[in-house]
């Protein structure tokens, strides 16, 4: 009896090691935040012994890593997961490389925990391909608190009030605006514009409907004439990341700056904080209004691989849908969570206030989807628009013409997927 107590105790202790595999993660988290962010979830896997693997890109940059991505699927080696979000994941289970993740998601109850703006984009034929990491909010602006206060300035709530307070941190010689000179970054302003100006009825109708006459309109026209007096507080010739942008506002170099919440996680890992160091606002005209964009990984099919790679997959899936994840990485992100059956108390006033408009957006139907960040569009239309955006900055044409070029652009786009 205790020689076969002795051989069972060191069977149970070697079963976890046994199951312990490699898991290989396409992703692009790599600023101080973001790279915190992502250490919770390499960390949680250690923990149960599996190996996490970077899937490492020569040159780097999207356009490769999807290349080189399709390139291994297509050899039937892919990776266990790779960060993919929107309509490009419907296009990867549309074609058969993505696993069914229906049976984890039932013993979690997936349906309960995520509202339907979440597992929509997540599911594909009424089965789950993909896990969602978190929601982000692109319609923020950022805010140098004692900057403000020191040249007695309040957060504009208008664009009437964003032009006069400018106006005096211009003269003070301060920037008023950072912002690294990249497309995506301009498209994230603009979408923001788009919004506020317009409303969420036109945004839907212009950039996720994608119709006519809303994108050539004079609500467009609107938006540009914003946008292009935007442009006159920035020195885009500086700064092209967009961290180097918030570096500048969380040193008091420039007052605001137009991005994601994830750029919160900039100021956290900086030591700032909240409502004291910096403030979080809607992009004025946009309160109660809600741009979301959702990162996930696309969770593929692995074929002819050792029994402890698909336990460590499954690993993945159910560490990134847990409760200290979801927590954790999100308070480094800069975003929150994307189960909203989690409490928020633990979480700063930033991410509490981001809930509470996603929930109040959601029910007001004033939730919509970034075209910037590639959920509300193809990744073809958004690469158009992107290019459009990014010339217009840099040789803008009169509001009117703008309109035009871009409906034309987003067209163009719609013309190629076909």
């Amino acid at each position: 009896m205790p020689k076969l107590l002795t051989r069972l105790s060191l069977l149970l202790f070697t079963i976890p090691f046994s199951f312990a595999g490699n898991v290989e993660v396409l992703h692009y988290w790599t600023s101080g935040g973001e790279a915190a962010a992502l250490d919770v979830l390499k960390a949680q896997m250690a923990e149960e012994g599996h190996q996490w693997k970077d899937f490492v890109i020569a040159g780097g940059g999207g356009g490769n890593a999807m290349a080189e991505l399709q390139a291994r699927v297509l050899k039937g080696k892919p990776p266990a997961a790779a960060q993919i979000k929107g309509l490009d994941i419907q296009r990867w289970a549309r074609l058969g490389f993505l696993a069914n993740l229906n049976q984890i998601a039932n013993a979690d109850q997936w349906d309960s925990k995520l509202p339907s703006v979440v597992s929509d984009v997540m599911k594909h034929n009424d089965q789950y391909v993909a896990v969602p990491v978190n929601v982000h909010r692109t319609n923020w602006l950022w805010v140098n608190k004692p900057l403000l206060d020191a040249l007695n300035l309040k957060v504009p709530k208008t664009w009437e009030e964003f032009d006069a307070a400018a106006k005096v941190i211009q003269d003070a010689g301060y920037q008023v605006i950072a912002q690294g000179d990249q497309a995506w970054q301009h498209a994230t302003l603009f979408e923001a514009l788009a919004l506020s100006i317009g409303g969420s009825d036109y945004y839907r109708e212009a950039y996720v409907e994608h119709l006519f006459a809303d994108i050539k309109s004079d609500t467009t026209e609107k938006v540009f004439e914003r946008y292009y007096k935007l442009l006159n507080y920035m020195k885009l010739n500086e700064d092209t990341e967009w961290a180097q942008a918030t570096d500048k506002v969380i040193e008091g170099k420039a007052a605001f700056q137009f991005m994601g919440d994830w750029a919160k996680g900039e100021f956290i890992k900086a030591g700032k904080k909240p409502n004291r160091d910096f403030m979080c606002v809607p992009v004025p005209g946009t309160a109660n209004k809600f741009i979301f964009n959702i990162d996930s990984f696309a969770i593929f099919n692995l074929r002819n691989v050792e029994a402890s790679e698909i336990e460590a997959q499954t690993a993945l899936v159910e560490n990134i849908m847990s409760e200290p994840f979801q927590r954790a990485f999100n308070q480094n992100k800069g975003s929150i969570p994307a189960r909203t059956d989690m409490s928020m108390s633990s979480f700063d006033l930033c991410a509490q206030y981001s809930m509470s408009e996603f929930l109040i957006s959601d029910e007001n139907n004033d939730l919509v989807p970034s075209i910037a960040h590639g959920m509300a569009t193809t990744s073809t239309v958004q690469q158009y628009f992107y290019e459009k955006i990014d010339e217009l900055t840099h040789n803008p044409e009169t509001p009117a013409v703008s309109a035009q070029q871009l409906a034309k652009a987003i067209r163009y786009g719609l013309y190629v997927l076909k």
